[in-house]
């Protein structure tokens, strides 16, 4: 536990009192009507949505999620979210222009635009508890629980105390201000977090004990995890770490912020650009510095961390793991005395690595059920000055707000537009969806603390929410491109997902399958993406297609283009429809060309980032280079694919 400095608290107050202001100065308007308390009017800036996507993503259990990845696996470990860009540039040179042009209200909406009847009926109302309610509140308990275990650390608060604290002030500020309050916030959390995250990772890096990057990545704790790359010579690692993720989770997975297609929060923002070129622009910003530039001051601390509290060896862990299990057969033979209770727990942690973390953290200041590998971010923020601590503390509670305003937002419009609007009161007057959505922010709030206080882990979330998903991704890439899915598509993905991934979870399967060596433990993924698919491509096949009605009116408003269309269009021509543009362009070619660049682009300055900061210069330059020389030719290709939105 820290002491704050008055300092440190007249900074915290004034970001506070700054965001309380900013939410009551826009709730007035904000109140006016759904588009304005979801959308803002449909007339943000690129830059400014930009912003706040970045400041979304910037919440409390991303640097406790680096952070657990590095010290278990090393900076490759990343991969496993760092593939998801992929999926985030065919967003920004794809499908930005397209959701812009629909002009939903949510991303739900687009149901009752691409698809017809009860099918779509159902699927749009399923979709918003599923994706509002359970998915939302699934996302928002990681991100409260960062907030608890930073609560814990750093200024010794109780589980309670923490969520009560932050959950008031948050869902406050979240339902008077509306979405114009979380875009405008997010502005000043950008800049606040940024300056923080980057500023603890300088201090630390130079603390005393670590003494600078040097020193840092060769120390022996350090010097085998700072690899961008996993161990080519290590096939299991490779094919878990680089292989699936890039071959296969981007497009496969839906994930909040990373959907393919596009959806959920930065669906959301798109929708509420000024145009398809500011809904595109507001992306790709965001990608950039979500992917490149943010990472690397998480990255450092948690390396800096393996040296103030580093893992235990591999033998230690080994044995302790062993003695671990020895103590869990005894346990369900007897109960254990007190002694070897605290016996059990030691070879647990110790199994874990986690031996120092622990001894620094005993459990009259953290649970013993929040310990794990994440905390070490927030223990290293506990050396940091005053001043640079409140500054810091103010960003964790900038990142924590602008998180949790933005899915409350996002998961409240979905409750007013697509369930309770469609399915309980559709004469609803604006003023009574707004009353609903505040209140339904307030419910979701509760929802998501509650859950948070039983949970351990945001790794373990993260791979649930990945794994949960698993499948359903290519649908939402090919519905746009492709006639011939239905409503029943994708009711049947999203079941079949879901059953799948629970019964790959049971502990006898798992133990069949996995356990015993008749499988290796990365096929599971996989395996649940071509389970899933084979049944929704036979369900696409076996049950009728949409209308040409509903097909005609969705190809003439959006004009996807493409050989997927073709069987449409022909039936169109026969019917005498006009419905294509005769002058427009099927721009996804340069799209996907643009997206390949980017990624170099992106991946390109990741990498040169890493290397300009290990001091492998040769490597950073070539790097830098090839940024540059992709740079240009992304120029190129924006030009063409805004020549065919104007």
């Amino acid at each position: 536990m820290i002491t704050l400095s008055t300092l440190d608290l007249v900074l915290i107050f004034s970001f506070f009192t700054l965001t309380l202001i900013i939410g009551i100065v826009v709730s007035k308007k904000s109140g006016k009507n759904t588009s304005e308390f979801f959308l803002s009017g449909r007339n943000m800036p690129w830059w400014l949505l930009g912003l706040s996507m970045v400041a979304t993503t910037f919440s409390t259990d991303t640097p406790n999620l680096v952070t657990d990845i590095v010290r278990k696996g090393g900076v490759s470990g990343n991969w496993a979210w760092w593939a998801f860009l992929i999926t985030g540039l065919l967003t920004v040179f794809v499908y930005a222009k397209l959701w812009r042009k629909s002009n939903v209200n949510t991303d739900i909406e687009f149901y009752d635009l691409r698809y017809g009847g009860k099918p779509a009926h159902f699927l749009r109302g399923f979709r918003a508890v599923y994706l509002g309610v359970v998915f939302n509140v699934l996302a928002m308990s990681g991100v409260t629980l960062a907030a608890i275990k930073i609560g814990q650390v750093m200024l010794g608060l109780t589980a309670l105390e923490t969520v009560g604290i932050a959950s008031v002030v948050t869902v406050v500020f979240s339902a008077i201000g509306g979405f114009k309050g979380v875009v405008y916030t997010d502005f000043i959390l950008f800049f606040t977090a940024m300056i923080g995250a980057i500023g603890a990772a300088y201090y630390i890096v130079n603390l005393p004990e670590v003494d600078g990057v040097t020193n840092l990545i060769t120390h022996p704790q350090v010097a085998d995890k700072i690899s961008l790359l996993p161990d080519f010579n290590d096939t299991e690692l490779l094919i878990s770490l680089l292989i699936i993720p890039l071959a296969v989770q981007w497009w496969s997975a839906w994930y909040p912020g990373a959907e393919p297609g596009g959806g959920g929060y930065i669906a959301q923002r798109m929708l509420a650009a000024k145009n398809e070129n500011h809904a595109i622009g507001a992306t790709f910003f965001f990608n950039i510095m979500h992917y490149a530039i943010r990472p690397w001051p998480w990255i450092l601390v948690a390396l800096a961390s393996l040296v103030l509290y580093p893992k235990d060896d591999q033998n230690t862990m080994e044995a302790a793991k062993h003695n671990y299990i020895e103590m869990q057969k005894l346990a369900e033979t007897r109960s254990l005395t007190d002694e070897e209770q605290k016996r059990m727990d030691t070879y647990y942690f110790a199994s874990e690595g986690l031996t120092a973390i622990r001894e620094a953290f005993p459990e009259d200041k953290v649970q013993k059920d929040k310990i794990g590998h994440d905390i070490a971010y927030s223990a290293m923020l506990t050396r940091l000055p005053s001043g640079l601590l409140g500054i810091v503390l103010a960003s964790l509670i900038a990142a924590f707000m602008s998180t949790i305003s933005t899915h409350l937002n996002w998961g409240s419009s979905y409750i007013v537009n697509d369930f309770y609007t469609q399915q309980i009161n559709k004469k609803a007057s604006e003023k009574e969806l707004v009353l609903v959505g505040r209140i339904s922010t307030a419910i979701l709030m509760v929802l998501s603390a509650a859950l948070a206080l039983l949970l351990t882990n945001a790794k373990q979330l993260f791979d649930y929410i990945i794994m949960f998903g698993a499948g359903t991704g290519l649908i939402f890439i090919l519905r746009w491109f492709w006639w011939r899915i239905n409503a029943w598509s994708e009711i049947s993905a999203m079941f079949a997902s879901g059953i799948v991934s629970i019964v790959f979870s049971l502990e006898t399967v798992n133990l069949a399958l996995f356990g015993e060596g008749m499988l290796p433990g990365w096929s599971k993924y996989p395996m649940v993406v071509g389970i899933t698919s084979i049944i929704w491509l036979l369900v696409t096949f076996l049950t009728k297609p949409e209308d040409d009605k509903v097909l005609f009116d969705f190809y003439k408003k959006i004009q996807p283009g493409g050989p997927g269309w073709k069987n449409t269009l022909q039936k169109a021509q026969k019917q005498q429809e006009n419905i294509q543009n005769g002058n427009s362009t099927w721009s996804v070619p340069s799209g996907i060309l643009a997206m390949i660049v980017g990624c170099i682009l992106i991946y390109g300055v990741l990498f040169a980032m890493g290397y300009w900061i290990y001091g492998q210069y040769t490597f950073a330059i070539i790097l830098t280079i090839v940024v540059i020389v992709a740079t240009y030719i992304l120029t190129k290709l924006w030009k063409k694919i805004k020549a065919t939105i104007l």
